[in-house]
């Protein structure tokens, strides 16, 4: 039986670090005024550090790979339904984010989300590029006329 966490855990763990983070944005914003290029920067690190975690499902990807590819049977054993094959191996890449199963049938499924990838590299480039472009600017006002 796949763990309580595995299925419930990362939606609420979504919910809850997104209102978390919103409410945060929200008061930086109101309260200090930052740039348009500083708030793109948050907001691309953001979406980068919650795809990455969602990717992953909050470590489970890492810790416990066999929960989130099949169920487990009273005997140990772990299978897929519809093709009614058994789970022979899992291999999880950390960097892209990878969690494949491999079945005996022979062929594997990847268990990531789909979103989770291009979101992870937009957020990347958003956040690098922004923060380039706060750096470039902040060396532009410190050098002397």
């Amino acid at each position: 039986m796949v763990s309580f966490f595995a299925i419930f855990g990362p939606p609420v763990v979504t919910v809850f670090l997104v209102a978390f983070g919103a409410a945060a944005y929200g008061l930086w914003v109101t309260a200090k005024k930052p740039s348009w290029p500083a708030r793109w920067a948050v907001l691309g690190g953001g979406a980068a550090i919650a795809a990455y975690g969602a990717g992953t499902d909050y470590g489970l990807a890492f810790t416990n790979p066999l929960d989130l590819c099949a169920e487990k049977t009273p005997d140990g054993v772990r299978w897929q339904s519809p093709g009614h094959a058994t789970l022979t191996s899992t291999h999880v890449g950390s960097f892209p984010l990878s969690v494949k199963c491999h079945w005996s049938s022979g062929y594997s499924t990847e268990m990531v989300w789909p979103w989770a990838s291009p979101l992870l590299y937009a957020g990347l480039v958003c956040c690098v590029g922004c923060s380039v472009l706060l750096l470039v600017k902040h060396i532009q006002r410190s050098q002397p006329v």
